[in-house]
Protein backbone atom coordinates (compact mmCIF):
# COMPACT_ATOMS: atom_id res chain seq x y z
CA UNK A 1 0.00 0.00 0.00
CA UNK A 2 1.37 3.45 -0.88
CA UNK A 3 2.42 5.98 1.95
CA UNK A 4 0.20 8.74 2.42
CA UNK A 5 1.95 12.26 2.13
CA UNK A 6 1.79 13.92 5.09
CA UNK A 7 1.69 18.08 4.58
CA UNK A 8 3.16 19.96 7.69
CA UNK A 9 2.00 23.64 6.71
CA UNK A 10 4.84 26.19 8.16
CA UNK A 11 3.15 29.84 7.02
CA UNK A 12 4.71 32.15 9.12
CA UNK A 13 8.36 31.30 10.95
CA UNK A 14 10.45 33.64 12.82
CA UNK A 15 12.15 35.33 9.98
CA UNK A 16 9.97 36.62 6.89
CA UNK A 17 8.78 39.96 7.48
CA UNK A 18 5.62 42.37 5.47
CA UNK A 19 8.84 44.21 3.93
CA UNK A 20 10.25 40.75 2.81
CA UNK A 21 6.92 39.61 1.10
CA UNK A 22 3.54 41.09 1.73
CA UNK A 23 2.15 37.44 1.52
CA UNK A 24 3.51 36.26 5.34
CA UNK A 25 0.87 36.36 7.78
CA UNK A 26 1.67 38.25 10.81
CA UNK A 27 -1.17 38.99 12.55
CA UNK A 28 -3.80 36.42 14.30
CA UNK A 29 -6.21 36.97 12.16
CA UNK A 30 -3.92 36.59 9.13
CA UNK A 31 -2.58 33.30 10.46
CA UNK A 32 -5.41 31.83 11.26
CA UNK A 33 -6.81 32.85 7.70
CA UNK A 34 -4.13 31.75 5.72
CA UNK A 35 -4.32 28.28 8.11
CA UNK A 36 -7.81 27.51 7.29
CA UNK A 37 -7.56 28.21 3.75
CA UNK A 38 -4.49 26.08 3.65
CA UNK A 39 -6.99 23.65 5.49
CA UNK A 40 -9.76 23.77 2.68
CA UNK A 41 -6.97 22.83 -0.08
CA UNK A 42 -5.64 19.73 2.15
CA UNK A 43 -2.73 19.97 5.17
CA UNK A 44 -2.27 17.54 7.90
CA UNK A 45 -0.30 20.00 10.26
CA UNK A 46 -0.15 23.13 10.61
CA UNK A 47 3.07 24.25 12.27
CA UNK A 48 3.04 27.49 14.10
CA UNK A 49 4.88 30.56 15.12
CA UNK A 50 3.66 34.00 16.91
CA UNK A 51 4.53 37.54 16.61
CA UNK A 52 3.94 40.77 18.29
CA UNK A 53 2.32 43.51 16.81
CA UNK A 54 5.30 45.21 14.82
CA UNK A 55 6.35 41.52 13.65
CA UNK A 56 8.82 40.42 16.32
CA UNK A 57 8.66 36.42 17.39
CA UNK A 58 6.82 36.09 19.91
CA UNK A 59 7.00 33.31 22.39
CA UNK A 60 4.21 34.12 24.87
CA UNK A 61 1.33 31.41 25.92
CA UNK A 62 -1.39 34.51 25.58
CA UNK A 63 -0.26 34.95 21.80
CA UNK A 64 -0.36 31.41 20.97
CA UNK A 65 -3.78 31.00 22.34
CA UNK A 66 -5.32 33.56 19.96
CA UNK A 67 -3.76 31.62 16.93
CA UNK A 68 -4.50 28.83 18.37
CA UNK A 69 -8.63 28.79 19.38
CA UNK A 70 -8.98 30.29 16.02
CA UNK A 71 -7.87 27.60 13.97
CA UNK A 72 -9.71 25.06 16.23
CA UNK A 73 -12.54 26.76 15.70
CA UNK A 74 -12.34 27.30 11.82
CA UNK A 75 -10.21 24.06 11.05
CA UNK A 76 -11.81 21.35 13.06
CA UNK A 77 -9.35 18.05 13.35
CA UNK A 78 -6.14 20.20 12.32
CA UNK A 79 -3.28 18.90 13.92
CA UNK A 80 -1.82 21.64 16.03
CA UNK A 81 1.93 22.24 16.31
CA UNK A 82 3.52 25.22 18.24
CA UNK A 83 7.13 26.21 17.94
CA UNK A 84 9.55 26.11 20.74
CA UNK A 85 12.68 27.32 18.92
CA UNK A 86 15.64 28.57 20.69
CA UNK A 87 16.75 31.03 17.54
CA UNK A 88 15.77 33.74 19.72
CA UNK A 89 14.51 32.79 22.84
CA UNK A 90 16.83 30.48 24.79
CA UNK A 91 15.02 30.55 28.40
CA UNK A 92 13.61 27.20 28.95
CA UNK A 93 10.80 29.18 30.83
CA UNK A 94 9.98 31.41 27.98
CA UNK A 95 10.30 28.77 25.11
CA UNK A 96 8.15 26.21 27.47
CA UNK A 97 4.95 28.74 27.75
CA UNK A 98 3.39 27.18 24.45
CA UNK A 99 3.29 23.71 25.86
CA UNK A 100 0.97 24.59 28.65
CA UNK A 101 -1.53 25.64 26.20
CA UNK A 102 -1.57 21.59 24.94
CA UNK A 103 -1.48 22.23 21.05
CA UNK A 104 -1.30 18.55 19.87
CA UNK A 105 2.72 19.15 19.06
CA UNK A 106 5.74 21.24 19.70
CA UNK A 107 8.05 21.25 17.66
CA UNK A 108 11.72 20.15 19.31
CA UNK A 109 15.17 21.13 17.71
CA UNK A 110 17.82 17.80 18.98
CA UNK A 111 20.65 20.19 18.63
CA UNK A 112 22.03 23.65 18.27
CA UNK A 113 23.16 24.90 15.01
CA UNK A 114 23.86 27.87 12.95
CA UNK A 115 21.97 29.63 10.29
CA UNK A 116 23.56 32.21 7.84
CA UNK A 117 22.88 35.14 10.54
CA UNK A 118 21.68 33.51 13.32
CA UNK A 119 22.45 30.42 15.71
CA UNK A 120 20.04 28.55 17.40
CA UNK A 121 20.69 27.47 20.56
CA UNK A 122 19.79 24.52 21.81
CA UNK A 123 21.31 22.46 24.98
CA UNK A 124 20.93 18.98 25.99
CA UNK A 125 19.47 19.67 29.65
CA UNK A 126 16.89 22.29 27.72
CA UNK A 127 16.10 20.03 24.96
CA UNK A 128 15.65 17.27 27.78
CA UNK A 129 13.60 19.43 29.73
CA UNK A 130 11.37 20.39 26.90
CA UNK A 131 10.33 16.89 26.02
CA UNK A 132 9.84 16.13 29.17
CA UNK A 133 7.36 19.15 29.52
CA UNK A 134 5.73 18.03 26.07
CA UNK A 135 5.18 14.46 27.57
CA UNK A 136 3.87 16.18 31.01
CA UNK A 137 1.42 17.93 28.80
CA UNK A 138 0.03 15.10 26.60
CA UNK A 139 1.89 16.89 23.65
CA UNK A 140 3.66 15.18 20.89
CA UNK A 141 7.26 16.34 20.24
CA UNK A 142 7.42 17.36 16.34
CA UNK A 143 11.04 15.85 16.16
CA UNK A 144 13.18 18.63 13.87
CA UNK A 145 16.54 17.59 12.32
CA UNK A 146 19.43 19.72 10.59
CA UNK A 147 21.99 17.19 10.41
CA UNK A 148 22.44 13.47 11.45
CA UNK A 149 23.89 13.85 14.84
CA UNK A 150 20.54 15.12 15.72
CA UNK A 151 18.70 12.18 14.24
CA UNK A 152 21.48 10.19 16.35
CA UNK A 153 20.22 12.46 19.92
CA UNK A 154 16.44 12.00 19.04
CA UNK A 155 16.94 8.13 19.07
CA UNK A 156 18.96 8.26 21.73
CA UNK A 157 16.26 10.11 23.80
CA UNK A 158 13.84 7.63 22.64
CA UNK A 159 16.04 4.95 23.96
CA UNK A 160 16.33 6.55 27.28
CA UNK A 161 12.17 6.75 27.43
CA UNK A 162 12.31 10.58 27.48
CA UNK A 163 10.44 10.56 23.83
CA UNK A 164 7.91 7.96 23.10
CA UNK A 165 6.46 6.66 20.46
CA UNK A 166 4.61 7.55 17.84
CA UNK A 167 7.46 9.26 16.42
CA UNK A 168 7.25 12.39 13.77
CA UNK A 169 10.53 13.89 12.35
CA UNK A 170 11.13 16.42 10.12
CA UNK A 171 14.39 16.40 8.42
CA UNK A 172 15.60 19.78 6.67
CA UNK A 173 17.79 19.77 3.79
CA UNK A 174 19.92 22.72 2.68
CA UNK A 175 21.03 25.10 5.94
CA UNK A 176 24.34 26.39 5.19
CA UNK A 177 25.54 24.32 8.56
CA UNK A 178 23.36 21.44 8.06
CA UNK A 179 22.29 18.75 5.94
CA UNK A 180 22.34 19.64 2.28
CA UNK A 181 19.86 18.35 -0.43
CA UNK A 182 21.50 15.17 -2.52
CA UNK A 183 20.40 11.89 -2.76
CA UNK A 184 23.53 10.71 -0.57
CA UNK A 185 22.63 12.54 2.74
CA UNK A 186 18.73 12.08 2.23
CA UNK A 187 19.22 8.54 2.15
CA UNK A 188 21.84 8.49 4.93
CA UNK A 189 19.35 10.71 7.11
CA UNK A 190 15.83 8.49 6.57
CA UNK A 191 18.35 5.37 7.17
CA UNK A 192 18.63 6.14 10.46
CA UNK A 193 14.94 6.31 11.27
CA UNK A 194 12.67 3.28 11.78
CA UNK A 195 10.59 2.14 9.35
CA UNK A 196 7.28 2.55 11.42
CA UNK A 197 7.95 6.29 12.42
CA UNK A 198 6.84 9.42 10.03
CA UNK A 199 9.05 11.57 8.14
CA UNK A 200 8.63 14.62 6.44
CA UNK A 201 11.25 16.31 4.44
CA UNK A 202 11.80 20.56 4.41
CA UNK A 203 13.66 22.16 1.89
CA UNK A 204 14.32 25.25 2.74
CA UNK A 205 15.30 28.49 0.44
CA UNK A 206 15.58 27.84 -3.17
CA UNK A 207 15.56 24.10 -2.43
CA UNK A 208 11.90 24.08 -1.31
CA UNK A 209 10.44 22.37 -4.57
CA UNK A 210 13.49 19.74 -5.37
CA UNK A 211 12.92 18.62 -1.58
CA UNK A 212 9.41 18.74 -1.64
CA UNK A 213 9.30 16.74 -4.66
CA UNK A 214 11.49 14.01 -3.85
CA UNK A 215 9.85 13.64 -0.76
CA UNK A 216 6.78 12.80 -2.26
CA UNK A 217 8.32 10.54 -5.14
CA UNK A 218 9.77 8.25 -2.32
CA UNK A 219 6.19 8.57 0.15
CA UNK A 220 7.41 10.93 2.18
CA UNK A 221 5.44 13.54 4.09
CA UNK A 222 6.18 17.74 3.12
CA UNK A 223 6.58 20.47 4.92
CA UNK A 224 5.92 23.62 2.78
CA UNK A 225 5.38 27.15 3.40
CA UNK A 226 6.53 30.70 3.76
CA UNK A 227 8.54 30.36 6.79
CA UNK A 228 10.89 28.42 4.32
CA UNK A 229 11.10 30.04 1.38
CA UNK A 230 8.72 33.14 0.06
CA UNK A 231 10.07 32.56 -3.82
CA UNK A 232 8.29 29.84 -6.05
CA UNK A 233 11.19 29.58 -8.18
CA UNK A 234 15.05 29.40 -7.48
CA UNK A 235 15.62 32.52 -9.57
CA UNK A 236 13.45 34.72 -6.86
CA UNK A 237 11.63 35.93 -9.60
CA UNK A 238 8.10 34.89 -8.56
CA UNK A 239 7.03 35.26 -4.91
CA UNK A 240 5.36 32.68 -3.26
CA UNK A 241 1.88 32.79 -1.47
CA UNK A 242 1.36 30.06 1.39
CA UNK A 243 -1.60 29.10 -0.77
CA UNK A 244 0.15 28.11 -3.96
CA UNK A 245 2.42 26.33 -1.93
CA UNK A 246 -0.37 24.34 -1.03
CA UNK A 247 -1.80 24.09 -4.27
CA UNK A 248 1.65 22.91 -5.54
CA UNK A 249 2.04 20.19 -3.24
CA UNK A 250 -0.97 18.92 -4.01
CA UNK A 251 -0.11 18.65 -7.66
CA UNK A 252 2.56 16.99 -7.45
CA UNK A 253 0.79 14.35 -5.01
CA UNK A 254 -1.45 13.63 -8.01
CA UNK A 255 1.26 13.20 -10.91
CA UNK A 256 2.83 10.80 -8.44
CA UNK A 257 -0.54 8.91 -8.25
CA UNK A 258 -0.60 9.43 -4.07
CA UNK A 259 -2.93 10.73 -1.51
CA UNK A 260 -2.41 13.15 1.18
CA UNK A 261 -2.83 12.24 4.80
CA UNK A 262 -5.71 13.62 6.25
CA UNK A 263 -5.37 15.17 9.46
CA UNK A 264 -7.77 13.20 11.30
CA UNK A 265 -5.51 10.12 9.92
CA UNK A 266 -2.43 11.21 11.43
CA UNK A 267 -4.01 12.45 14.52
CA UNK A 268 -5.53 9.31 15.33
CA UNK A 269 -2.31 7.53 15.04
CA UNK A 270 -1.54 9.07 18.43
CA UNK A 271 -0.92 12.77 17.52
CA UNK A 272 -3.88 14.13 18.48
CA UNK A 273 -3.75 15.41 22.57
CA UNK A 274 -6.28 13.91 24.05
Amino acid sequence: MKKKIIINFCPTGMVPTKGMTPHVPITPQEIIEQTHEAFEQGITIAHLHARENDGVPDYKATAYAKIFDGIRKHCPGLVICGSTSGRLFQEFEKRSEVIELKPDMCSLTLSSLNFMQHASMNQPSVIRKLAEKMSHYGVKPELECFDLGMINYGLYLINKGVIKEPCYWNLLFGNIAGMQPDFSTMAAAVSQIPNDHHIAFGGLGSHQLTVNATAIAHGYGVRTGLEDSIWMDSEKTVQATNINLIQRIHTLIELHGREYMKPEEFGNLGFYNV
